[in-house]
C-alpha cells in the first residue's frame, strides 16, 4: 500500500513539476548576454529534457492503450484519441502508437506489467540520451526483418542498435542496420533475394501538362522523347531480363539477335512495364561502362569500384561496397565482375594498408584505389559521402613537408575539405599513432575536449562491435515500474 502510494506522491509531483514549465515564459529568456559554450550547452539540457520527456509520453500512451481511454469517449482507435486530444496529424499519431507498443511497458490479460519489447532502447530514451528519432530508426531496421525471423532476431537488435542509440546519430542507427541485418543472416535469405528483385523498378508516369515527367525529378519533354525512344528498344517484353539468362541483352537492334529467340522470351517475360524499364535502364548503364566513352573522374576511369574481404570473396557471402556509397550482396557483386580483373589490396591486423608512397604532390590512381578500399569515402566523423565525391587531403600538408603516402592521405569531401583549418573554431585532421584510419578533431564549441575521433560511417561493422563490446543487460529500475507491477485484470469491452 505504501509502495502505490509513493507512486501516486511521486507522479503528482512529476505533474506539478511539468505544470510549472509549461507556465514558463521561455521567450524572456535573453540568449544574447550567453556565452557560445553556455548556448551550446543550453542546447544539450534542453535535448535531454524533451527525450525525457518523450520517454513519459511512450508510457502514457501505453497506459492509455491498456486502460482503453479511447473506447471510453467512444473513439474506435487510439490514434484517432491523440488526434483529437492533442491535435496530431494522423501520421504522427501513427507513428506515436507504433513506438509506445515497442518502448513501453505491457501488460498482460491478468494484470502482470512486463517490461518493453525493446528495453535498452527504452532505458536510453528515459535516461535522455537518445531520441524518437532514434527509435524510429530503430523501428524501420525491425521492420524489415520477415516475420519468420522477426521473434529471434528482435533482442540482439535491440541490444546493440539501442546501445549504439546512445552515442550515435539515427543516420548511424539506419546505416548499422544495414549491416547487422546482413550479418544475422549471412548467406542472403534475410532479406529473401526474390524479394529484392520485385522491389525493383523505376517509374515513369505520363507526362503532366507542362509536358514535364517525374523520374525522382522532372524530365525536360526532350529527355523523355530519348527515354521513350531507347525504351521501345531495350524495354521490350523478352529484352534484357533479370531473371531470364537466355534473354537477349542490349539493344533489339543489334545485327546478331535472333528474332525466334526474342519471340521465345517474350512469351516468357513475365515482368511488370516498370521492371522492364528499370532492367533496361541497368543495361544501358552497363554499356555506357563497358564502351569507355564517359572518361575519367577524380583520377580514375568512370567505373563500378567494388570492395570486398577475402572472406566474402571465398564465401560469396555479406554484403560487398562500392566507391559511390552503395552496397550490393556479394553474389551480385561477383556476377557484375565476372570478366574485370581484380585489384587485391592488402591490410594488416589493424586495418591500415601496407605502404605505399609517392614522390609527388598529387596522389596517384593506384593510392585512390587503395584509399576507395581502406577508407571507402569522407573521413570525417558523421560524414556520409562516398569516395566518389572526396578529393584526397594531406593529413600533414604538402607544404608543410607531409609526403604523399598512404598513411597521410584521406579522403575528404569537397565541403568538409573547406573546415580544415588547425584554428579554434575549425577541425583539425592527423594520423592515427597506431596505424588506423585518421583521426578528426572537432572545434571546441563542438568538443571542448577536443578528443580525437575517426569516421566509422562507412565501416558499420565497427559499430556493432563497439555496441556489442558495451552492451549489458539493462533493466528499468523498480523505481520507475512499482506503481505498475500489478493491476486489476483489463475489463471486457461493453
Amino acid at each position: 500500500m505504501s509502495s502505490n502510494g509513493d507512486g501516486f506522491e511521486q507522479a503528482s509531483d512529476t505533474v506539478a513539476a511539468l505544470r510549472v514549465l509549461t507556465t514558463l515564459d521561455l521567450t524572456t529568456l535573453d540568449l544574447t548576454t550567453l556565452p557560445d559554450a553556455d548556448i551550446a550547452r543550453l542546447l544539450q539540457t534542453a535535448e535531454t529534457a524533451r527525450r525525457k520527456l518523450d520517454g513519459l509520453g511512450n508510457r502514457l500512451i501505453g497506459e492509455m492503450q491498456d486502460r482503453g481511454i479511447h473506447n471510453t469517449v467512444k473513439l474506435s482507435t487510439p490514434q484517432k484519441y491523440l488526434v483529437e486530444l492533442l491535435r496530431l496529424s494522423r501520421a504522427d499519431a501513427h507513428r506515436r502508437i507504433k513506438n509506445a507498443r515497442l518502448l513501453a511497458p505491457r501488460t498482460t490479460p491478468t494484470g502482470t506489467v512486463l517490461d518493453p519489447v525493446l528495453p535498452v532502447t527504452a532505458h536510453a530514451i528515459t535516461d535522455g540520451a537518445a531520441g524518437t528519432d532514434h527509435a524510429d530508426a530503430i523501428r524501420k531496421v525491425i521492420d524489415r526483418v520477415p516475420g519468420r525471423y522477426r521473434h529471434s532476431a528482435l533482442e540482439q537488435i535491440d541490444q546493440i542498435l539501442g546501445t549504439l542509440a546512445r552515442t550515435s546519430t539515427p543516420d548511424d542507427i539506419t546505416t548499422a542496420g544495414i549491416d547487422l541485418l546482413a550479418r544475422l543472416d549471412p548467406d542472403g535469405a534475410l532479406p529473401d533475394d526474390r524479394d529484392r528483385a520485385a522491389r525493383r523498378s523505376l517509374r515513369l508516369p505520363p507526362q503532366d501538362a507542362g509536358l514535364m515527367s517525374s523520374l525522382r525529378g522532372d524530365l525536360h519533354p526532350t529527355t523523355r522523347a530519348k527515354l521513350d525512344a531507347i525504351a521501345a528498344k531495350w524495354a521490350r517484353p523478352g529484352m534484357n531480363n533479370f531473371d531470364d539468362p537466355d534473354s537477349p541483352h542490349g539493344s533489339i537492334e543489334r545485327p546478331d539477335l535472333d528474332p525466334a529467340a526474342l519471340e521465345q522470351a517474350a512469351r516468357r517475360d513475365l515482368r511488370t512495364a516498370d521492371q522492364r524499364l528499370h532492367d533496361a535502364l541497368d543495361a544501358i548503364c552497363t554499356h555506357a561502362l563497358a564502351t569507355g566513352t564517359l572518361g575519367h573522374h577524380r583520377g580514375l576511369p568512370v567505373t563500378v569500384i567494388v570492395t570486398m574481404s577475402i572472406d566474402q570473396l571465398e564465401t560469396g557471402l555479406g554484403l560487398a561496397t562500392t566507391a559511390t556509397g552503395g552496397v550490393i550482396p556479394v553474389p551480385d557483386a561477383l556476377a557484375m565482375t565476372e570478366n574485370v580483373h581484380p585489384v587485391l589490396a592488402l591490410f594488416d591486423h589493424a586495418g591500415a594498408p601496407l605502404h605505399l608512397g609517392r614522390g609527388k604532390r598529387l596522389a596517384s590512381a593506384e593510392q585512390r584505389l587503395l584509399l576507395t578500399a581502406w577508407q571507402r569515402g569522407c573521413t570525417r566523423p558523421g560524414c556520409d559521402m562516398p569516395a566518389s565525391h572526396c578529393a584526397v587531403h594531406h593529413l600533414t600538408e604538402w607544404r608543410h613537408g607531409g609526403a604523399t603516402d598512404i598513411d597521410n592521405l584521406a579522403l575528404v569531401c569537397d565541403a568538409d575539405h573547406t573546415r580544415i583549418t588547425g584554428t579554434e573554431t575549425g577541425w583539425r585532421t592527423r594520423v592515427d599513432p597506431h596505424g588506423g584510419r585518421p583521426l578528426w578533431t572537432a572545434p571546441h564549441l563542438l568538443d571542448p575536449a577536443r578528443t580525437p575521433r575517426r569516421n566509422h560511417r562507412h565501416h558499420p561493422h565497427e559499430m556493432i562491435v563497439m555496441a556489442m563490446l558495451t552492451t549489458r543487460p539493462v533493466h528499468i529500475p523498480r523505481t520507475d515500474c512499482r506503481p505498475w507491477r500489478r493491476r486489476k485484470p483489463r475489463q471486457p469491452r461493453e
